[in-house]
C-alpha cells in the first residue's frame, strides 16, 4: 500500500525484517484506500516496546468520532528477543531503523522495517552514477539487438 522510497534513496538497508502494527479500524480503512505517507517516519524503540513515529494516516472520511490523530505513534509487533536485538544493533553501531514498506498479507497490516545505514552525499552521487550506467548499457543493447 505504501512504499518509502526516499528511505532506499538516503539509507543502505543492511537487513530488513516484517513486523505487525497496531491500528484501529478506521486507520486500516484509510490505508486501504492508500492514504498512508511513510516518507519522514522512523522506528525507535521505547519502553522495550517498537514504535513508529511521524508515520501520517489521514483521518478516514467517514470515520467521524473514532479517527485517531493521523501522526501519533504506533506499536509495531514483534518478538522480544528481536527487539532487543535490534535495539543493541541501533545503540552500538549508530544505526536507525526506518519502515521501508506498508502491505496487507492476508487481512493484516504488516511493516517492513529496515536496519539502515545513512548514506553521505558521495555514496548517493555512486548510487546515481551506477543507474544511469545501467541505463546506458540497457539502451545500448536494446538499439543493437532492434537493428
Amino acid at each position: 500500500m505504501a512504499d518509502n522510497r526516499k528511505a532506499r534513496h538516503d539509507y543502505f538497508v543492511l537487513e530488513a525484517m516484517e513486523t505487525g502494527i497496531e491500528l484501529v479500524g478506521t486507520e486500516v480503512k484509510s490505508i486501504r484506500t492508500g492514504s498512508v505517507n511513510l516518507k519522514d517516519s522512523w522506528v525507535d524503540v521505547v519502553n522495550g516496546e517498537l514504535m513508529v513515529l511521524g508515520m501520517h494516516i489521514s483521518p478516514y472520511e467517514k470515520g467521524n468520532i473514532f479517527n485517531r490523530d493521523p501522526v501519533r505513534p504506533r506499536r509495531l509487533l514483534a518478538h522480544k528477543k528481536e527487539i532487543r536485538r535490534l535495539a543493541a544493533q541501533v545503540k552500538q553501531n549508530g544505526l536507525t531503523l526506518v519502515p521501508l514498506k506498508l502491505y496487507f498479507k492476508g487481512s493484516r497490516v504488516k511493516v517492513e522495517v529496515g536496519l539502515c545505514k545513512g548514506k553521505k552525499l558521495y555514496d548517493k552521487r555512486a548510487t546515481a552514477a551506477q543507474k544511469d550506467a545501467k541505463r546506458d548499457i540497457d539502451r545500448a543493447m536494446k538499439s543493437h539487438s532492434v537493428g
